[in-house]
């Protein structure tokens, strides 16, 4: 994906996160779409490193490199937001107070298994961080990822090639694409990015589809 596409695709996460709403957003894409809830909605961010709140991106010559995301990039945290230890987080996620946890993959299943810490490449570095808890511990799970991998492959399969974060967990799937919610009885495409055709995304996936439009 291209920056343009990325941004793009944080302002679709961002749409469909509800005032109120207690939100984890994790490594990766997901931390952008901190900068695209508009101002009039109160929504309380989450990350795993121990913030609540809402932030932006800090300005350039203004990082407090003690006040990160999750991604360890820096954040100004606005009127209202606080900070505390890890156990404190770990118990907001894993005690069921998320309603949306935003996470990326390496894979999505049908079903809606998520593969998102490790390839199985002997070489990589396991990364598993709290997405597991996250998995089963928020109300929803959204996905946003690039629909391809970097080798032109579909990260959306009928059963996921690498080792698991978590067993039909995931509700909703974001991107460049499309944006996919995960059904008891498949894939149901609820939205097509501008200028791209059916035929165009099922070519992409792995997975057989229901267009809901």
């Amino acid at each position: 994906m291209d920056k343009d596409q990325k941004q793009a695709l944080a302002r679709r996460v961002a749409r469909d996160i509800a005032p109120g709403q207690y939100v984890n957003l994790g490594v990766g894409l997901p931390t952008t779409v901190a900068d695209h809830i508009g101002a009039d909605r109160e929504v309380f961010l989450q990350s795993e490193n121990g913030v609540i709140g809402r932030w932006i991106r800090a300005a350039e010559g203004q990082e407090d490199w003690d006040l990160v995301n999750a991604g360890k990039e820096p954040i100004a945290l606005l009127d209202g937001g606080a900070f505390f230890d890890h156990a404190a987080s770990f118990a907001m996620m894993r005690g069921g107070h998320l309603d949306i946890c935003v996470l990326g993959a390496f894979q999505v299943s049908e079903r809606g298994d998520l593969a998102n810490w490790h390839t199985g490449d002997p070489r990589a570095i396991p990364a598993v961080g709290g997405a597991m808890d996250l998995a089963v511990g928020a109300r929803q799970v959204f996905i946003m990822m690039a629909h391809r991998d970097r080798h032109g492959a579909p990260k959306i399969l009928p059963r996921c090639t690498y080792p698991l974060t978590g067993l039909a967990c995931v509700s909703r799937i974001y991107t460049e694409l499309a944006v996919i919610d995960v059904r008891p009885d498949g894939l149901h495409v609820v939205d097509l990015s501008e200028g791209v055709e059916r035929a165009q995304l099922i070519a992409a996936t792995a997975a057989p589809l229901v267009f809901d439009l």
